[in-house]
């Protein structure tokens, strides 16, 4: 038994199917029996009045039957019913029965029965008043100050009041700038009515006010109010709430002060009788009905409130003094004495549930049975409990807590690319720079294991990619059916792609409604974005990929490229991508070397990719298990970081244009407004060339815009060429040190943690923090190097690249000497590695001063150290041991204006001049040596 549970008195379920709202409910002596305890009206929208003497239920009675003394079937539904002297002979209470389109007053009384069948109750209409406009609610009282009578003022569902002194009308008034009806209530001590209009505000009308008022039988009249004779009907004072009001209630409790309940959808207010606020609850809860009360404390008023929650609430003013939880939620309450107890709360339900309830606790009688005494075997229980842990031992060895996962998946996709292109191109854009754009048909196997229910299929692939169909809406499925979809993949702008997979999601629901989803990726040709070319020996970037098997016939691995090739030479095959420059592969006569060169750097992405992948398809296919691809370097961090810059230069324009465009219609808007005011204007005057200046900044906001969109398709275009270059590098470094694959993962997300540039996050800036996480954590000197706590605050775009550049070049001469990739905290142990026979290590630069205090002090030792001798012998006579460039930081210079050369030239020490120079010798050596390969 809980303290806080409404206990139940007595309780009734009134019909099937009826309705009920808050004006559905009364409760007073119907029936002038002088006895001082009250029935209770019930009225429903279906049009049954009911009147109940509720008691409680006797031990040996069956059923409930006496507690209702009267129900009739009206023929119009019941909105309200309300109690009160509503006849002029007469001072006993009658019952008034509001109908939409009529007002009844009825007398209820009672006659004593003679015999078991117990009393009988009639109901008799005194009078009735038909209503010329549907209402909506009603209130009542001695209206003028009358005494020992009451009057009723019923509210139309147009906004009209209209007032009725007992059997005759009196006047109707239309309320001001009415649009949909609110609650409505009266106010004894001020002669007043108090209600909550359509402007979210309460307003309060006064009697004698309303009564001198024009008299109005139409809106149009009531308009027209201020043309004819009398006063213009405007409220006494008015009060903004901000929100709807669901009830107003205005309780009796002093005649010397009157308080008004205003219950709201999130507040209750208590206003004062001259609109002042008395204080007001913010409610946590949703409330669905209220009822004020006199309190026993002088000055304050107790509320019950009834909310959404089943919850019954008692307030002392803002003091929560009670809570209690009923069976339903009420749309009406109110409170009764009956006559076993008096102060019961009577609620009433939408439904029809009518409960009767008190807030306490009843005693309870309940005592437990005794249970038969028994003497306990001992040695049954330890036999019983040895068991029950045997079984529990068994149970914990062949059974995990969790549930395991199926081994086989209820719906398996299968994604299957066509070996030729379409014979008809699905392409939106038939033709780019002169070629004809093909299309590929991918086809999708879809079986089931299980019932699938209401399948929905997502292609996606990266742009400038698309398809031709990108969702598909599937039919339900059977176990082991199966299903086929196709759908075309082609190219869609005027760039290469960086990516060519794409990703394949079946998301449906399990027999059981489990919602699940499948996935499936499937990679593209490259045919689809190139066509063959004859090869030239001459570019501006080259890389060169080492293998350790004897150099194999490019016309083997590339098949389809070889046969469409005018060139007859099998050691060189070109690629002339449709959106891109051409993309030469050269393979070395006289040793195991490949050459990829072309006029742009991060075409070769895609063709280096595929070249690798080929060569270890090729031997693998061979049964060669020992084949290894590797990159000698020296890695192109120069050309790597042009397209760094130009991204970044993008970016800035981006938001340069963003600020001009705010400045411009600013300053759009302040123009006309100031033409708005001259027009405005009765004295005409001029327009000082404001009209001029108007139309030359709308030019200027049209041509910002053009150029910003045009800055948006340039930088979506560089993105996707970076992002071809970030793979690029990512693929030199794992040849360059034979990265695993779970190393490439790392290195992956962090130089591409981002599919598409966002105003909010670039990726300058994630690649950058990033890359610092790493040189801080797995790819720090040694472990007592590593920073305990990581600074994350947000990330902006930076000033220029000079940092982001500085740290890629860190991480690659870490990951040179020997820097493991790893999440684990011991991941910075030194390894092992071959360097480049060309040259030994570079010294690490100076690093920026918010960079760890351990590296920067190892970095000024060493170049202290290094500071007595210009050159060092090498172990090797090929060259010399250069310091590397130690780079200045300036904070005025921008990068993407200026090329890295210069940005070196300007900020870096004279030795770095060196160290470049030695740099563009190596490569330059290198690709002397692969020149002469060839021609030999």
């Amino acid at each position: 038994m809980s303290l806080f549970k409404a206990r139940d008195w007595w309780a009734s379920v009134l019909g099937e199917g009826e309705e009920f709202d808050q004006g559905c409910l009364c409760v007073g002596d119907v029936d002038n029996s002088g006895t001082g305890y009250d029935k209770i009206v019930v009225g429903s929208f279906m049009g049954m009045l009911r009147i109940f003497s509720p008691h409680p239920a006797k031990p040996d009675e069956l059923t409930e039957a006496d507690t209702q003394l009267l129900e009739v079937q009206m023929p119009d539904p019941i909105i309200q019913v309300e109690l009160g002297k509503f006849v002029s002979c007469s001072e006993s209470l009658h019952l008034a029965v509001l109908h939409p389109r009529k007002l009844s007053v009825y007398a209820v009384s009672g006659t004593a029965g003679n015999v078991e069948h117990g009393d009988q109750y009639q109901l008799r209409l005194v009078y009735e008043h038909n209503l010329q406009r549907t209402a909506c609610n009603m209130t009542y009282g001695p209206f003028g100050g009358v005494t020992g009578h009451h009057f009723i003022c019923i509210q139309s569902m147009d906004g009209m009041l209209m007032f009725f002194e007992q059997e005759s009308y009196a006047f109707g008034r239309f309320l001001p700038g009415f649009l949909l009806p609110g609650p409505l209530s009266y106010c004894i001590r001020t002669d007043s009515f108090i209600t909550v209009s359509s402007t979210r505000q309460v307003e309060c009308y006064r009697y004698e006010t309303l009564a001198v008022a024009t008299d109005a039988d139409t809106k149009q009249d009531s308009n027209q109010q201020s043309k004819s004779s009398g006063k213009r009907l405007t409220a006494d004072w008015t009060l903004v709430l901000g929100e709807e009001a669901l009830d107003i209630c205005v309780p009796n409790t002093s005649p010397a002060m009157s308080s008004i309940f205003v219950l709201g959808e999130r507040n209750l207010f208590c206003l004062k009788d001259n609109g002042q606020i008395r204080f007001m609850k913010k409610l946590e809860f949703n409330p669905s009905c209220f009822l004020p009360y006199g309190s026993v404390s002088e000055g304050s008023t107790n509320v019950l409130m009834c909310n959404h929650n089943n919850m019954l609430l008692v307030y002392q003013d803002v003091t929560l003094k009670w809570a209690a939880q009923l069976s339903c939620v009420p749309v009406a309450v109110r409170v009764a004495n009956f006559l076993e107890l008096k102060g019961l709360v009577v609620t009433l339900s939408s439904d029809g549930h009518l409960q009767c309830s008190y807030m306490g606790t009843d005693p309870s009688f309940f005592t437990a049975p005794k249970v038969d005494a028994r003497e306990v075997n001992y040695d049954e229980i330890d036999t019983e409990m040895k068991m029950l842990q045997r079984v529990i031992r068994e149970a914990t060895k062949t059974q995990d807590i969790l549930p395991r996962a199926e081994t086989e998946e209820e719906l398996t996709l299968t994604a299957v690319v066509s070996s030729s292109l379409d014979e008809v191109s699905c392409a939106i854009i038939p033709e780019m720079n002169g070629m004809p754009v093909p299309s590929v048909t991918v086809k999708v196997k879809i079986k089931s294991r299980a019932v699938v229910q209401n399948p929905k299929m997502t292609v996606c692939v990266q742009p400038p990619l698309a398809v031709t169909q990108d969702q598909f809406v599937l039919d339900s499925m059977g176990s082991g059916s199966e299903l086929v979809v196709s759908f075309s993949a082609f190219l869609n702008g005027l760039y290469p792609p960086a990516d060519m997979s794409g990703d394949i999601a079946v998301s449906y629901s399990s027999a059981t409604g489990i919602p699940r989803v499948s996935q499936c990726k499937f990679s593209l040709p490259l045919r689809l974005v190139c066509y063959p070319s004859s090869a030239i020996k001459n570019a501006k970037y080259k890389i060169t990929v080492d293998t350790n098997k004897p150099p194999v016939n490019l016309s083997e691995v590339f098949p389809e490229f070889s046969e469409k090739s005018d060139n007859n030479d099998s050691s060189a095959l070109g690629f002339q991508l449709i959106t891109g420059s051409k993309v030469i592969v050269l393979a070395s006569k006289t040793s195991q070397r490949y050459r990829i060169q072309s006029e742009s750097f991060e075409d070769i992405w895609l063709v280096a990719k595929e070249l690798v992948q080929r060569f270890d398809q090729h031997f693998a296919s061979l049964g060669v298990k020992d084949f290894r691809n590797s990159f000698t370097g020296p890695i192109p961090l120069p050309e790597y970081f042009e397209t760094v810059d130009h991204h970044f230069e993008l970016r800035v324009n981006a938001q340069k244009y963003q600020d001009l465009l705010s400045e411009r219609a600013v300053q759009f808007r302040a123009i006309q407004r100031r033409l708005l005011t001259r027009f405005k204007d009765k004295t005409p005057g001029p327009l000082q060339n404001l009209d001029t200046l108007m139309e030359g900044t709308y030019r200027q906001v049209l041509a910002l815009a053009d150029a910003a969109e045009d800055n948006r398709e340039r930088l979506i275009q560089a993105f996707a060429r970076l992002r071809s270059a970030t793979h690029l590098l990512i693929l030199l470094l794992s040849l360059w040190q034979g990265l695993n694959s779970e190393q490439t993962t790392i290195l992956e997300a962090t130089l591409l943690p981002l599919l598409q540039d966002t105003p909010q996050l670039g990726w300058e800036e994630s690649v950058d923090a990033a890359v610092s996480h790493l040189l801080k954590t797995c790819l720090s000197r040694s472990p007592k190097d590593q920073a305990i706590s990581l600074s994350t605050g947000p990330l902006t775009i930076p000033k220029d690249t000079s940092r982001l550049k500085k740290h890629i070049m860190l991480l690659c001469d870490r990951l040179g000497k020997g820097g493991r990739l790893s999440l684990s905290s011991e991941a910075n142990v030194p390894t092992a590695v071959m360097m480049p026979a060309a040259c030994e290590t570079i010294p690490e630069p100076i690093i920026e001063q918010d960079e760890e205090a351990p590296l920067q002090q190892d970095a000024a030792k060493y170049i202290k150290k290094k500071q007595s001798s210009k050159r060092v012998k090498s172990k090797s006579a090929a060259c010399e041991t250069i310091p590397e460039p130690i780079i200045e930081q300036d904070e005025g210079s921008t990068s993407c204006n200026r090329t890295p050369q210069s940005i070196l030239r300007r900020n870096s020490h004279p030795r770095e001049s060196r160290a470049n120079q030695f740099h563009e010798f190596l490569i330059s050596a290198d690709h002397l040596q692969f020149d002469i390969e060839l021609s030999s």
